[in-house]
């Protein structure tokens, strides 16, 4: 039996799941969990990559101590955040993280350069204020003029296992920086960042076998005998591929957790004024495929709320309480960047409330409900976007990720939208990570076989939609809400 290693770091945890096929099912096992998070320094703030590379060989050698003694290994995380290494392979810098509050200016400085409508034409990637060329377009220039390689986060870890350099396509899509056309890094972009292409490793596919773990780490820390594969190292990347879309009919997906992104897998991307104007996304996906999606903010505000009222509920008692709160009374702009990575979430979501309807919710189930609310008429207006965009019905959308285990919100969403949602697996990243391992290794034949059987490895539950009383009420007030908040922005 072969043993799929999945090293799956997002933005509060990382863990090492161990994957099986055992009887025509997939069978997982959690080896190790930790923390992660960034932390202020000098008025930035910095993730700790040490920190995390020892975590991988904390969990490979728990692994051998369970009886792995050779295994694939695949590494997923988040997206845009990078690393400076010299000509020897040293870092040159901390690496920043996404939510610092450097580039709150770059996109308005670099577009005096260039303009949105020429970027979007090019990448297809939608503005966020965090993207890798904006962090690039004001990162220290000695710095940068120092760095013999860019790589990201994930291409970083698979560096110290390995020693080999890569840049992952469908993380290096997140960066802004790829050309859809050329399918290369944008000679453009670059430029305009003072940047060359062989300052950026070779552009890699998800399913490269990519080598062996370093020997001298194996001897020195006592590991299993690890291949490297490369994965869809973005982690949305790899929850898409783990969404059980075992059926024909049109579906779209949301990878809920720290965001939430909401899309549809397609052959080809959809960069139109139309999308840009949206801000939908193409990042690409594996085996050829684009992830049209859009990025909302997701958990991360509940996550924040619950780490302010210092962990004294979990997350389904956050939800329970939310339940008991009157519906729809209090409500937000999900993507309002307020809420990016404010001082504090509760008085940031208190604050808006009351510019917007005079009022504040007070209890963190009332915190809860609002949260809940607001990102359940957020995926209702991207879901109606969405299939405009495309011209396509959409007939079910598929939640994974954490947010499956929502089921208040799974439920909101049906009802909201409208369409069937199907929730489940929470673990799709992991799953995604694993399965693209197993067609490497020819244990899975393709895509398509891979999603029916997670489909019948995993528990998925239906929620229907069922209407909801004076609905026509709650989105004209919806759309108020969102209308005052953008005149307050001017």
């Amino acid at each position: 039996m072969n043993n799929y290693i999945a090293v799956d770091i997002g933005a509060s945890s990382g863990r090492l799941v161990k994957g099986t096929l055992h009887n025509e099912q997939i069978e997982l096992q959690e080896i190790h969990r930790f923390d992660n998070s960034f932390a202020e320094k000098g008025g930035h703030h910095y993730w700790d990559v040490d920190y995390l590379f020892a975590e991988i060989i904390k969990g490979l050698q728990q692994a051998k101590q369970e009886g792995v003694d050779s295994c694939t290994l695949g590494i997923d995380t988040w997206g845009v955040d990078y690393v400076l290494l010299d000509d020897d392979g040293k870092r040159i810098h901390d690496v920043y993280a996404y939510r610092d509050g450097r580039t709150a200016q770059a996109a308005d400085q670099l577009h005096q350069a260039i303009s949105r409508s020429a970027v979007y034409s090019k990448t297809g990637i939608q503005e966020q204020p965090f993207n890798t060329l904006y962090q690039l377009y004001v990162h220290d220039s000695d710095q940068l003029s120092r760095a013999g390689q860019i790589v990201l986060v994930p291409d970083y870890l698979y560096y110290r296992l390995t020693g080999k350099i890569m840049n992952e396509m469908t993380n290096a899509s997140t960066m802004q920086l790829l050309n859809l056309d050329t399918k290369e890094f944008d000679a453009d972009l670059l430029a305009l960042l003072k940047l060359r292409r062989d300052q950026f490793a070779r552009l890699a596919a998800p399913g490269e076998r990519l080598g062996m773990i370093s020997p001298e780490l194996q001897k020195r820390y006592d590991l299993p005998a690890c291949e490297l594969i490369v994965v869809p190292t973005h982690d949305t990347a790899s929850a898409v591929v783990g969404v059980p879309a075992a059926q024909d009919k049109p579906w779209a997906y949301i990878s809920s957790g720290t965001w939430s992104l909401l899309g549809v897998e397609r052959s080809s991307p959809l960069n139109t004024p139309a999308a840009m104007e949206a801000n939908y996304t193409n990042e690409w996906g594996a085996y050829g495929t684009f992830r049209f999606l859009k990025n909302i903010m997701g958990l991360w505000m509940i996550q924040e709320v619950r780490r302010e009222a210092q962990n004294s509920h979990n997350y389904a008692e956050l939800a329970a309480l939310a339940l008991e709160e009157e519906p729809f009374r209090h409500l937000v702009p999900c993507n309002d960047n307020r809420f990016l990575n404010p001082d504090s979430m509760i008085r940031e979501i208190q604050n808006s409330c009351f510019e917007t309807t005079g009022e504040a919710p007070q209890t963190i189930g009332q915190l809860a409900r609002c949260i809940f609310d607001s990102l359940a008429l957020t995926y209702r207006d991207s879901i109606h976007e969405l299939q405009e965009l495309t011209n396509e019905t959409l007939e079910a959308i598929y939640i994974v990720g954490g947010g499956a285990n929502n089921e208040l919100l799974c439920k909101l969403t049906a009802d909201i939208a409208g369409v069937e949602v199907m929730a489940g697996p929470a673990e799709a990243t992991a799953l995604g990570n694993i399965i693209v391992q197993m067609i490497s290794m020819g244990e899975v034949p393709q895509l398509h076989d891979a999603r029916r059987l997670v489909a019948s490895s995993f528990k998925v539950k239906k929620f229907s939609p069922d209407p909801i009383q004076e609905q026509h009420e709650i989105f004209a007030r919806w759309e108020q809400i969102k209308t005052k908040q953008i005149k307050s922005k001017r």
